[in-house]
Formats: structure tokens, C-alpha cells, sequence
């Protein structure tokens, strides 16, 4: 899995008189991430996700992988071995008034599949039939997102 960190401001520190610009280190060199408002911190492949899947994939679908959006919520990526379904879930922690969410799945023969809008509660499912195949997957939360590869079934 690759998660990816959006470094957002530019620190300005003036010491003694000397003017000095300070840039927070990206995670990541790819070109290809979003720009976002803040910083996009996502939990490492490790850490336990803050929100509960919700089961919004149906049954059959198994959470194998997940990242956080700071505390605001978790996206996760699930499968479904039988019929070689994948989907992806974008859940908040908390339930509250609509904000900005996103779940996206990808793959080389499936196309893209987006879920997004204003949400109180999730954004997705999307689903993508690609057995046997690598995909890519996205969600938001506000201006937190996070990108996970890698995973091929």
C-alpha cells in the first residue's frame, strides 16, 4: 500500500533578523497527488482505523485494507473473492452536518468508479470488478485524502 501525505503550508521564521522559509518534506514525489487546503495525514497500514466499516460493501466483502484522514474518518478497501468485486468505502467517524467526501477505485481494465459529494455519514460504496488485477484506491474527508495501491486479487 502506498499512502500519500499533501503537505500544505509554508512555515515563514524570522530569527535574529534573518528571514528563513521552511517547507515541510512531502511523503511522497509522486506528481500525480492532489493538492489539498491542510495536510492529508493518513494512518500507517498498521494503525487501527478510527471509524468502523460499516458493511455499506454488502456481504461477501471483506475489509483487506484501510486508511485514516486524521481523526475525521477511515476509507476502506474491501473484496469480495467470489465474485472478484472490489469496492471502496469512505466512512466518518462521527455522523454530522453534510461535509465534502469522496471513495474512489480504479483499475487498468475496470475504468474509475467516484462516489462524492456533501455526505453526513459515508460517501461510496463504488465498485470495480477486476479479478486478478491491481487497483487503486482513494477517499476524503473535507480536505483529507489519502491514495492506497497495490492491492491485486
Amino acid at each position: 500500500m502506498k499512502l500519500v501525505r499533501h503537505a500544505a503550508a509554508v512555515a515563514v521564521i524570522v530569527t535574529g533578523g534573518a528571514l528563513a522559509l521552511a517547507a515541510p518534506a512531502s511523503a511522497s514525489a509522486s506528481s500525480s497527488a492532489p493538492t489539498a487546503a491542510r495536510s492529508a495525514a493518513v494512518a500507517a497500514p498498521s494503525e487501527a482505523p478510527v471509524a468502523k466499516y460499516n458493511g455499506a460493501c454488502g456481504a461477501g466483502h471483506k475489509v483487506i485494507d484501510s486508511a485514516n484522514m486524521e481523526n475525521l474518518g477511515t476509507t476502506f478497501l474491501t473484496y469480495n473473492k467470489t465474485t472478484g468485486e472490489n469496492c471502496v468505502v469512505t466512512v466518518r467517524t462521527k455522523a454530522g452536518s453534510p461535509v465534502k467526501m469522496f471513495a474512489r477505485l480504479s483499475s487498468k481494465t475496470g475504468g474509475t468508479a467516484t462516489d462524492s459529494g456533501q455526505f453526513t455519514t459515508y460517501a461510496g460504496p463504488v465498485y470495480i470488478e477486476a479479478p486478478g488485477e491491481c487497483v487503486t484506491w482513494e477517499g476524503g474527508i473535507t480536505t483529507y485524502s489519502t491514495k492506497g495501491t497495490g492491492h491485486c486479487g
